[in-house]
């Protein structure tokens, strides 16, 4: 393979790995609302950045052997997950005391990343049949989706003060409308 063609395929697989990160991105700032600290900060972006390594590898091993149908569910699965998580975090945040169900911790972590990275696996079934270079594709969504995570959630952070007691809310709304833009794509 020549030195462009490889150039390009890289450039087109950065460009679908920010397009894929922007979901982290939106999740990230939505969850830089709640009050983290900066080592959480720091892990859920790793935790994040794996996942979009493994849900793209798991949908490039499966899409070598399956059709684009299993991509559209799992793309919909991905925004009932966010639907449920934007719900829980607005309803939470009108509530006294500190009972979230979801939380960036623990299993909710886990939650969070699956709903984030399942347009991933996607996007790894499409690739899979096509017969993309894995190595190159899964490294590049994991780290481009760590960064961007992590900038979403310093930057919600930062203006999670600007908000006070309704920037869990705007969390909450932000996972929402991601959500539901991940079922209607529009």
């Amino acid at each position: 393979m020549n030195i462009e063609a490889y150039l390009g395929e890289i450039i087109t697989l950065f460009i679908m790995a920010f397009a894929l990160g922007m979901d982290a991105f939106s999740v990230g700032l939505g969850m830089g609302l709640m009050r983290l600290r900066l080592k959480q900060i720091f892990y859920i972006g790793i935790i994040i950045g794996v996942f979009h390594i493994w849900m793209p590898l798991l949908g490039m091993v499966i899409g070598r052997f399956l059709s684009d149908q299993l991509g559209t569910i799992a793309t919909y699965l991905g925004g009932i997950l966010l639907l449920i998580l934007g719900i829980q975090m607005i309803v939470s945040s009108f509530k006294d005391g500190d009972s979230k169900v979801l939380t960036p911790h623990g299993a909710g972590l886990y939650i969070f990343a699956l709903g984030v990275s399942l347009d991933s696996f996607s996007v790894g079934l499409s690739l899979g049949i096509y017969g993309a270079r894995t190595f190159v594709t899964i490294l590049m969504f994991g780290i481009v989706s760590m960064f961007l995570t992590w900038a979403g959630l310093l930057l919600g952070k930062r203006v999670q003060g600007w908000f006070g007691s309704y920037s869990e809310a705007l969390g909450g709304s932000i996972l929402f409308a991601f959500g539901i833009k991940l079922i209607f794509a529009f």
